[in-house]
């Protein structure tokens, strides 16, 4: 590994361990750096701003996408404590960036009580056996919308 990259990771788990330190939230840190400079900076915030979403590596992105004035991390890379987790790897492939790195992995986390294995297991569940009901309702009403969608001459696509 480049002394570089490692530089990059050690910040990821300084913030982790800062983070959970001050009692913003469970132990996780993750950058986003473009040519070599920290653009975005987050830590878990889940307890301490009630919002479930608010994993480092989401907070991260809205950090990096808010400083760089875009909704796409195209040529950036992403620095992570952690494995992401099902949801922080939407929201990653979503932000499109060149490459992930991550120290430790989902068994570590799973060791420390941070268990993501039922959400795995989950996605590839067929709907209909979920553990939460998944119900649809007005299908077609939702498909107008996305038929406007595909028509407008003025959309910003991602």
């Amino acid at each position: 590994m480049s002394k570089t990259k490692e530089k990059f990771m050690l910040e990821a788990i300084k913030l982790a361990n800062d983070g959970m330190n001050s009692g913003k939230g469970g132990p996780f840190g993750a950058i986003v750096v473009q040519d070599g400079k920290i653009i975005g900076r987050g830590n878990n915030r889940v307890t301490t701003s009630n919002d479930p979403t608010a994993h480092a590596e989401v907070v991260a992105i809205r950090d990096a996408c808010k400083n760089i004035n875009s909704f796409q991390l195209e040529n950036c890379e992403i620095y992570t404590s952690c494995e992401p987790c099902p949801m922080c790897l939407g929201a990653i492939y979503w932000a499109r960036p060149k490459a992930v790195y991550y120290a430790a992995d989902k068994i570590d986390a799973a060791n420390a009580g941070f268990d993501d294995a039922f959400i795995y297991q989950e996605i590839a569940t067929p709907i209909n056996n979920r553990k939460i009901p998944m119900n649809q309702l007005l299908q077609k009403n939702a498909q107008i919308v996305f038929k406007k969608w595909t028509k407008k001459v003025d959309k910003i696509e991602y």
